[in-house]
């Protein structure tokens, strides 16, 4: 059961085009687990296209919609829903990860941590976190906003307790400890828009190599 949801302002942010898209990304990728969000960017984007059927028309050229996808290099949209793929991660992750969690190319940070840092526009970064039964994530703040959406196992910090498809929402106010559970490895979805504010020494040496 998800207990920790999207804010209001992320989904208002993502129906109307306005996130980076590394954050892009964790809405996406929550919402396609979360029935509630799901829901409420359904909403959202009700509200949006009230918005846009008042507007006035304004004529397109002939082949528009043609030109417009060749230059994103995508073909027209298909309307039929595609159909869930099996596997640990959702889409639209799996077409950035290039597949399933096995796909994933990890790279070791410490203490049995890895991480894999996904393509993503400029603004904000996105990075997969594997994280160990047991491991804690050296004690940090933050110097922006980071979003952690959890895809296996659940971890703990002083907020509380966040499982597959929570999402934890952290800011500059927020310094925290998260500790994987005894288990399976705690597998995330972590983008932020700016550094971590590390407290440990070799975590403050480490940060500029492993560009957290």
């Amino acid at each position: 059961m998800i207990r920790h949801h999207l804010s209001d302002a992320l989904l208002t942010g993502y129906s109307a085009g306005t996130l980076p898209e590394a954050f892009s990304l964790l809405v996406a990728t929550h919402v396609s687990l979360c029935d509630e969000c799901r829901a409420r960017l359904a909403a959202q984007d009700a509200v949006g296209g009230a918005l846009l059927d008042r507007q006035e028309a304004v004529p397109m050229a002939e082949g528009a919609l043609t030109a417009t996808l060749a230059r994103i290099g995508g073909t027209a949209p298909d309307a039929r829903p595609a159909a869930p793929a099996p596997g640990l991660f959702p889409e639209p992750l799996r077409a950035y990860v290039g597949g399933d969690a096995g796909a994933v190319r990890w790279r070791p940070v410490g203490g049995g941590v890895r991480q894999a840092i996904l393509p993503t526009a400029a603004g904000a970064s996105a990075r997969l976190l594997y994280i160990p039964g047991g491991t804690a994530v050296p004690d940090h703040g933050h110097r922006g906003t980071e979003l952690t959406l959890v895809l296996q196992g659940a971890f703990r910090d002083e907020t509380d307790r966040f499982a597959r498809g929570d999402v934890e929402t952290a800011d500059e106010g927020l310094e925290h400890t998260p500790i994987a559970e005894a288990g399976d490895p705690c597998i995330c979805l972590a983008v932020t828009d700016a550094p971590l504010r590390f407290n440990g020494l070799i975590p403050r040496l480490l940060q500029p190599f492993l560009k957290i």
